[in-house]
């Protein structure tokens, strides 16, 4: 894999050209900047920015103005390669608390390690309707300890209404939802991003979450889709890199709130 080429051709389709990312939100374009707008619980952020040293903070001020007026919590998505170099630094200088850093990994699909299965007395079941959905923000809760309303919400509404851009998936052993994920095409380009990955602790480490992404990475494989992409954490990136994907840089979520 050409790691420079894919990076760019990442931040080109996925990033600059990005759409919403459900029926509830919009794009909009503005000033060097690439934001989602989407009314709460939905996911509100700055996906993308074309910024100097010269203009940063004044572009970081206009954010902070805009979504503050329209009442909303949002996110700037920040990738370690964006410009300028101390972007990080000035989003936190101007009141931006950030997240844990993770790693941006892509896969090819076509090179991935998908001869994988669950565990013995676990089964894989897709994600339909909002019982399923109800399952997946449990184990969401269970897994990460943070409320799920938003991710049900959200999950709810592409089921609903865009069914074809979003696959979900739940382990059961027995009758108890252990592991859970998703995966979102992103329409007009070649990658899908694998989302929400959590397993509760008792079933950590016994393959469930190498299961779910060889899961979904053939559901991929299915509809013809090029790349995966992953916001993968310290944790699941050796699992990651295992299956067959590459770390090109590094996420961290800035996050303002009014």
């Amino acid at each position: 894999m050409d790691h420079d080429a894919v990076l760019a051709l990442f931040d080109r389709t996925v990033r600059e050209g990005a759409g919403p990312d459900g029926p509830d939100a919009r794009i909009e374009r503005t000033g060097g900047v690439v934001r989602q707008v989407a009314s709460a619980p939905g996911w509100s952020a700055v996906v993308w920015s074309a910024l100097d040293g010269a203009g940063a903070d004044a572009a970081i001020a206009e954010q902070i103005a805009y979504f503050t007026g329209l009442g909303l919590p949002f996110e700037w998505k920040h990738y370690g390669h964006d410009r300028p170099a101390d972007l990080g630094d000035r989003l936190a200088a101007a009141g931006f608390r950030p997240g844990p850093r993770e790693t941006l990994m892509v896969g090819e699909v076509a090179g991935l390690d998908l001869d994988t299965e669950p565990p013995e007395g676990v089964r894989v079941v897709p994600v339909t309707d909002r019982a399923g959905v109800a399952l997946v923000a449990e184990v969401h809760e269970r897994a990460f300890g943070t409320d799920s309303s938003g991710l049900r919400h959200q999950l709810l509404a592409r089921l609903t209404a865009e069914p074809d851009t979003v696959v979900a998936v739940v382990a059961l052993a027995g009758d108890e939802a252990v592991s859970a994920a998703r995966m979102e095409f992103v329409p007009g380009t070649p990658f899908a991003g694998l989302w929400g990955g959590g397993t509760v602790e008792a079933w950590r480490g016994r393959g469930v979450y190498r299961a779910l992404v060889a899961y979904r990475a053939r559901a991929a494989a299915a509809r013809g889709c090029r790349y995966l992409q992953v916001d993968a954490s310290r944790q699941s990136r050796p699992v990651l890199e295992r299956l067959g994907f590459h770390p090109l840089t590094t996420t961290t979520p800035y996050v303002y709130v009014p």
